[in-house]
């Protein structure tokens, strides 16, 4: 999945991702915790928020496609 491929992103998310060096958001992306695999694992088909102040990931698992999410906190 390439790292821009995401489904939909509120304005002030987009910057906030768009701010974030390209090799670090590859980094974030595969370094997302998902319960039901009790490992971590690479979030897939994924929307951005912000939420008090700190940007919001949520998407799918890559391997088992449950719920995840990625709090990436603000500056």
């Amino acid at each position: 999945m390439s790292i821009d491929s995401v489904l939909s992103f509120t304005p002030p998310a987009r910057q906030r991702w768009e701010s974030i060096p390209a090799d670090i958001r590859k980094r974030l992306m595969s370094n997302v915790w998902c319960g039901s695999c009790r490992h971590e694992v690479t979030i897939t088909k994924f929307t951005g928020a912000i939420k008090g102040g700190d940007l919001l990931l949520v998407g799918k698992c890559a391997e088992c496609h449950g719920d995840v999410a990625r709090v990436i906190e603000g500056a």
